[in-house]
């Protein structure tokens, strides 16, 4: 028979030992550092989220974005953005450590346990050891997620913890879940969004240089993919016709390749005085009307004649392309005013065809049991095109006057709409709370979807997911 005999001594340090750990997994909440490089931005944050039962749920650290100069190209190159990733981002991932919270105190006894602790080269207090890892898996540009999902999985190794591969769009459609519960004390003083807690159901508008889609989440890992571009991005569109339209005087001087934003400087220079009188369509028949300019030129909305739930938005920097370049075949000189009308035309047609089909989405995701439980409350709006403010007003006015103000929309303050690692680390912690690891097996994908209908399985699809 086995002896179960223990002393009396072994049994009260073990139950002393268990109760330590329960106190501080209690009191000290998640801890995960982060990397981000599925394009150009390199980033790493330090994000913690307390328990429910304490205020201020969460707190970002640290968080630091290097964006690769690719100016010389007009655009985003990717061999210059990866050897940014290879420059930038092991010197991040160091200066990060040393933002890691104080080991803890247990019973006086400095540092607490030496296994849960970060010993730094500068002779400073030990720091905490992180929880987990989390880094974009994808999708992305594959070598460049390689990347920061390389580094990810070498710390996790090295700290002997675990590893949670996040989705980038999962990421961005959560991050107002983030904001939401962060310490007031990590907050920029420029932060103005509300703090409201989207709840599921929810949809989403995730909009950038690389992706156009709306989305209906009804849990993290459940998403319904109702509209995607069937040609290019929002961003993308955006980023030629800026190119076309700003002087190129005035692009020179840019400092990035956000050709978005300086085109939103650019036509609205008073900010949003210069669009108060934006009035939207107030009905569909509206919005197919046609709009000429007093230069003779109008730009034409895409599917205006349709409800199909598709974005396109190629078409409309086609149309600037074309227009720019007549004027200077037949040597006419395009001055700033016309070029300024020309700006704001392609983001109203952009943002108004954006909010056309979400109009048409929640239309169709009315309850008809009249179960309010199941209707949608709010619209989440993230991704790069979110800090465009011209955008939020174009998707304000529309569902104040097509029957849907009791919407609430929500979107990321600017520093957390671009890509950053603050947001995967939050979609680290999220997955982490629900059970899911990742083994070290996992590869970089270029093509993730979020939908489980899709052919790869959506967020949970690809192999190399474990409980944990």
């Amino acid at each position: 028979m086995l002896n179960l005999r223990i002393s009396t001594a072994t049994f009260r340090t073990s139950l002393r030992n268990v109760s330590r750990r329960n106190c501080f997994s209690r009191y000290r909440g998640l801890l995960t550092l982060a990397v981000e490089t599925s394009c150009d931005d390199t980033s790493v944050a330090i994000v913690e989220k307390n328990p429910n039962n304490i205020p201020g749920a969460a707190k970002v650290h640290f968080l630091e974005n290097v964006t690769a100069d690719s100016r010389e190209y007009r655009g985003i190159h990717p061999i210059l953005a990866l050897e940014s990733h290879q420059e930038n981002l092991a010197k991040l991932v160091g200066k990060a450590l040393s933002h890691l919270p104080e080991a803890e105190n247990i019973n006086g006894n400095t540092g607490g346990n030496v296994s849960r602790q970060v010993v730094l080269a500068d002779g400073s207090s030990p720091r905490r050891k992180p929880d987990f890892i989390s880094a974009t898996r994808g999708p992305g540009m594959r070598s460049n997620l390689s990347t920061g999902l390389d580094t990810g999985k070498a710390l996790s190794v090295a700290w002997q913890i675990p590893f949670v591969g996040v989705h980038h769009m999962q990421a961005h459609l959560l991050t107002p879940r983030l904001v939401s519960t962060l310490d007031r004390n990590s907050k920029p003083a420029s932060t103005t969004t509300t703090e409201t807690t989207p709840e599921f159901p929810f949809l989403s508008i995730l909009v950038s240089g690389g992706h156009s889609i709306l989305v209906k989440s009804t849990t993290i890992t459940e998403h319904e993919v109702m509209a995607s571009s069937t040609d290019i991005a929002i961003g993308e569109s955006l980023d030629k016709a800026a190119r076309e339209i700003i002087p190129s005087s005035l692009l020179q001087k840019s400092k990035t390749t956000m050709y978005g934003k300086a085109l939103e400087q650019f036509a609205f220079p008073n900010g949003a005085s210069d669009y108060a009188d934006y009035r939207p369509p107030m009905t569909r028949g509206e919005e197919v009307v046609k709009r000429e300019s007093p230069w003779g030129w109008s730009i034409t909305t895409p599917f205006a004649n349709t409800r199909h739930l598709q974005f396109s938005f190629s078409s409309i920097a086609s149309a600037v392309g074309k227009l720019l370049s007549l004027k200077e075949k037949t040597g006419e000189v395009m001055f700033d005013d016309e070029r300024i009308a020309l700006a704001r035309e392609a983001m109203r047609v952009c943002f108004e065809h954006l909010a056309s089909r979400t109009i048409i989405a929640l239309e169709a995701l009315k309850p008809k049991t009249g179960n309010s439980n199941e209707e949608v409350k709010t619209l989440v709006v993230s991704g790069g095109v979110a800090a465009n403010k011209f955008l939020m007003t174009v998707l304000r006015s529309f569902l104040d006057v097509r029957g849907f103000e009791h919407v609430n929309i929500l979107a990321p303050p600017p520093y957390l709409c671009t890509d950053n690692a603050a947001m995967i680390g939050w979609a680290g912690i999220e997955m982490f709370e629900a059970g899911w690891c990742s083994d070290l097996s996992v590869r970089a994908l270029r093509k993730w979807t979020l939908d489980p209908r899709a052919d790869d399985g959506g967020v949970l699809g690809p192999s190399g997911w474990r409980k944990c």
